[in-house]
C-alpha cells in the first residue's frame, strides 16, 4: 500500500499557498508508483498582491517540464484566476489558443511555462487539486472492464472520463463531469490516471493517497501471483551470470541503436522487471502499447522484446538476434511514423529506448544515462501497471495514431526543448586512466563539461571516487564512474571494461594517461627499475589500448584514443633510459594502432608534453627528488628550471594538456591520426620535426 509521507511539524513550517503547494508536490512525486517521473501536475489558489498592492486571486501550477519531486517554488506558474475562468465558456479551443491565452494570464513572465492541464486545475472549483498517475489507478483505467470495476470500488463518487488528449477539451469535460455529480470525490481518467481535490493541502493529498490504496487493495485481491504475465516461461538467470552475459552484449547493443546518434545504455534487473521478462506472455503483452501518454515521448510506444531463451552457451545467438532485433524495431518504427506523420514533423532516432531480454531483464538508451534511467523507471511503472490491469481484465492502451499523436504533440515536445543543447561531447563515454590524478581528473572535468560521462581508472581507488563525486554533485548523477584498475593486469583491464559496458554501454573515448617515473644513470638502471616502466608505460598502455580496440570494433561506431606521451618520447634525455623508452614505445604502439584503426574509424593520437608538476603523483614522489639532482638544483627550484628551458617561457599544466586531449577527442580533429602534439611551451630537442 501507498504511504502518506505528510508529516505536520513540516507542513507547519510553510505559511503560505505556494510553499505548501512545494511540499505537497514534492511529497507526491517522492513516491513513483504516484506519479511518474517529469509526470502530473498539482495547484491551489490563493491570494496575493498585485504590482499595484491590489489582492487578486492567482492560481500557482506546475510549470511544463519539471517533476513534481524535485521542484521548487520557482518551477510553479501563477495565473489571474479572472482571466482564465471565462474561458469556461467557450466551446472550444486549440491548443496554440490556449498556449498563448495562458501566457497572458500569467502573473509574472519570467515564470515558466503553465502545465498543459492548467485548465483542468482552474475549471475544478477547489482550492487544492492533484492529477497523478498512480499505478493502482492506471492498472484499472488500463483494463477492457475498468469502468464496471471503479463502480464496484467507489460506488458513485466518481467520475469516469473517456480517453481524450489532454488540453481545453478535456479539461471541460472533467469540470462538467464533477459539476453534475455532487457526489464526486475523484475523477478517473481513462487510460491516463486520476484527479482528486481537497479544501486544504493536506486534504487534498490525503484523498489522493486514500483513492490510491482503495484502488490497490481491490486490485491485490485478485492478483494470483502464480499466473502473472501468464505464469512463468523462463526463469532468471543467476545475478553473476546475468552481469557476465550482458556485459558482453552491452556493445553489440550500443552499436545497433547508435547507427545516426550514439547512445548510453543502462541495464536493470530488478525483480518485477525479470519476472515480466520471464512470463509467459511478456513477449504478447509488450506489444500492446504504452501504460499510459505520459510513458511515450520516454519509451515510444512499445519495447523491444528479444524471443531468446536463456542459455550461457549461447552469447553469439543472443547477439545475432539483438542485431537483428534492433533493426526490426527500426524499420517498424520508420513505417509507423510515416503512417501517422503531419506535416512539419521529425522523426526521433527509430532505436528502442527499452529493450527486454528473458533470463536477464531491462537494457534502457537514451542521449545521456540520467535519461536511459527515465525510460526504464518509466517502463518500471508499465509492468506494475499490466501486472494490475490484467488481475482485472485485459490490458489495453491507445491506439497506434493517438500514440503517434502524443509522443510528436508539440506540447509534449516542448518540454524537451527545455533541455540543455548537447555539447561536443555529449553521448559520449571517455575511459580515462590514471583519473585521479592531474592530468587525469582535468581532462575529466573538461569533457564533462561539454556532455561527455566519463570513468575514472586508477590504482587509487578512493582518490578516483574522490574526483567521481566531486564532478557528479556539480553535473549530475552518474555523470563520470571510479574504477580500480592496474593497466599491467590483463583480467583487471578486461574487467573495468566489463563493468564500463555494464554502467554505460561502451566506450568511445579512451586517454591512456597512467604513468609512473624513474630516473638512474644507464649503468645503474636495474632490470627491476627497466621492467617497471616497460610494464606500466607500454605493456599497461597495450593492454588498455587493446580491449577497447576490440570493444570499439564490436560497436562498430567509431572511437577515438589519446595517449599521453611525453616529450622524452623523442628526446633521449640524460638518466632516464628506462623511462625515454617506455615513453617512446607508447608514441610508436599508437602509431600503429592507428594504422590498423583506420578502417573501423577509430583514431588514435599523442600528446606529448613536459614537465607538468601540479597535481602529479609522480612529481610528489622521488622522481622530483631525482630530476633535480640531475640537473644540479633543489627540487623547490624545478618549477622555475623547466619554464626558462621553453623557448616560450611557459608553465605547463594540467588543463593545457586536457585542452589537447579533448582537440584530439572532439570532432574538430576527425580527420587526423597517427599524429603527435607537443604542448612543452616548446622544448627545442623535443620538436616533432
Amino acid at each position: 500500500m501507498v504511504q502518506s509521507l505528510w508529516q505536520s511539524s513540516d507542513a507547519s513550517r510553510f505559511t503560505n499557498g505556494l510553499d505548501q503547494l512545494v511540499y505537497r508536490s514534492n511529497l507526491i512525486g517522492a513516491d513513483r508508483r504516484v506519479c511518474n517521473i517529469y509526470g502530473g501536475n498539482t495547484s491551489t489558489k490563493t491570494t496575493v498582491k498585485d504590482f499595484r498592492g491590489r489582492d487578486i486571486e492567482v492560481m500557482y501550477v506546475k510549470g511544463s517540464g519539471s517533476d513534481l519531486g524535485s521542484m521548487k517554488a520557482a518551477n510553479f506558474t501563477g495565473l489571474r484566476m479572472e482571466d482564465i475562468r471565462p474561458l469556461f465558456e467557450r466551446g472550444e479551443m486549440s491548443d496554440e489558443e490556449m498556449v498563448a491565452y495562458l501566457g497572458n494570464c500569467m502573473i509574472d513572465a519570467k515564470h515558466p511555462r503553465a502545465s498543459i492541464e492548467t485548465l483542468l486545475h482552474a475549471f475544478l472549483p477547489f482550492k487544492h487539486v492533484d492529477h497523478t498517475h498512480p499505478d493502482a489507478i492506471i492498472s484499472l483505467c488500463c483494463a477492457d472492464n475498468g469502468r464496471h470495476l471503479a463502480e464496484e470500488i467507489f460506488g458513485n463518487r466518481f467520475v469516469w472520463v473517456p480517453y481524450v488528449r489532454p488540453g481545453f477539451t478535456l479539461s471541460k469535460m472533467i469540470a462538467e463531469g464533477v459539476l453534475a455529480n455532487p457526489n464526486a470525490e475523484l475523477v478517473l481518467m481513462e487510460k491516463h490516471g486520476l484527479v482528486t481535490w481537497g479544501e486544504t493541502s493536506e486534504e487534498c493529498y490525503a484523498q489522493t493517497i486514500k483513492i490510491i490504496n482503495e484502488a490497490e487493495a481491490f486490485i491485490e485481491a485478485r492478483v494470483n501471483e502464480a499466473k502473472l504475465f501468464g505464469g512463468v516461461k523462463h526463469e532468471a538467470l543467476p545475478a553473476d551470470v546475468r552481469r557476465q552475459i550482458v556485459s558482453q552484449v552491452m556493445p553489440t547493443i550500443r552499436g545497433a541503436v547508435s547507427d545516426v546518434k550514439k547512445m548510453i545504455l543502462s541495464y536493470d534487473d530488478q525483480e518485477d522487471v525479470l519476472a515480466f521478462v520471464g512470463g509467459a506472455d511478456a513477449a504478447q503483452l509488450s506489444q500492446v502499447g504504452a501504460a499510459c501518454p505520459d510513458h511515450l515521448v520516454h519509451t515510444k510506444v512499445v519495447p523491444l522484446f528479444i524471443d531468446w531463451t536463456p542459455n550461457t552457451e549461447d552469447i553469439e545467438g543472443l547477439k545475432s538476434k539483438l542485431i537483428e532485433g534492433v533493426a526490426a524495431y527500426k524499420e517498424q518504427y520508420k513505417a509507423y511514423f510515416e503512417e501517422n506523420k503531419n506535416e512539419g514533423d521529425v522523426m526521433f532516432e527509430a532505436a528502442p529506448r527499452v529493450i527486454l531480454i528473458p533470463g536477464l531483464g531491462m537494457i534502457n538508451t537514451g542521449k545521456s544515462w540520467a535519461l536511459s534511467q527515465v525510460s526504464g523507471a518509466l517502463y518500471h511503472r508499465a509492468i506494475s501497471v499490466m501486472r494490475g490491469a490484467t488481475a482485472l481484465g485485459n490490458f489495453v492502451s491507445l491506439s497506434a495514431n493517438e500514440s503517434y499523436n502524443v509522443e510528436y504533440w508539440p506540447l509534449e515536445l516542448y518540454k524537451l526543448s527545455l533541455a540543455p543543447a548537447e555539447a561536443e561531447f555529449s553521448r559520449k563515454v571517455a575511459f580515462i586512466t590514471g583519473g585521479a590524478g592531474g592530468i587525469g581528473s582535468e581532462t575529466a572535468r573538461r569533457l564533462v563539461s561539454e556532455g561527455a560521462h566519463v570513468v575514472l581508472a586508477d590504482l587509487n581507488l578512493e582518490g578516483a571516487q574522490k574526483v567521481a563525486q566531486e564532478i557528479n554533485e556539480k553535473f549530475g548523477e552518474n555523470r563520470a564512474y571510479a574504477v580500480k584498475m592496474d593497466v599491467t593486469d590483463e583480467q583487471a583491464v578486461q574487467a573495468a571494461y566489463a563493468e564500463v559496458a555494464l554502467v554505460y554501454g561502451g566506450v568511445d573515448i579512451i586517454v591512456n594517461n597512467a604513468g609512473l617515473a624513474t630516473s638512474s644513470p644507464f649503468d645503474e638502471t636495474s632490470l627491476k627499475e627497466w621492467n617497471l616502466n616497460i610494464n606500466v608505460l607500454g605493456t599497461g598502455y597495450f593492454l588498455v589500448a587493446r580491449e577497447a580496440f576490440k570493444l570499439m570494433k564490436q560497436q562498430g561506431i567509431g572511437g577515438n584514443m589519446v595517449f599521453i606521451g611525453s616529450k622524452n618520447s623523442i628526446f633521449a634525455g640524460k638518466s632516464v633510459t628506462a623511462y625515454s623508452s617506455a615513453k617512446a614505445l607508447e608514441a610508436h604502439l599508437a602509431r600503429c594502432i592507428a594504422a590498423e584503426g583506420g578502417e573501423f574509424g577509430i583514431r588514435v593520437n599523442t600528446i606529448l608534453p613536459d614537465a607538468i608538476l601540479q597535481g602529479s603523483a609522480i612529481w610528489n614522489g622521488a622522481w622530483r627528488n631525482e630530476r633535480a639532482a640531475a640537473y644540479g638544483i633543489e627540487p623547490d627550484q624545478l618549477e622555475e628550471h623547466y619554464r626558462k628551458r621553453t623557448t616560450l617561457l611557459v608553465n605547463i599544466y594540467p588543463r593545457d594538456i586536457a585542452e589537447g586531449i579533448a582537440f584530439f577527442a572532439s570532432s574538430k580533429s576527425d580527420k587526423t591520426t597517427g599524429c603527435m602534439l607537443t604542448i612543452d611551451g616548446g622544448v627545442p630537442a623535443a620538436f616533432t620535426r
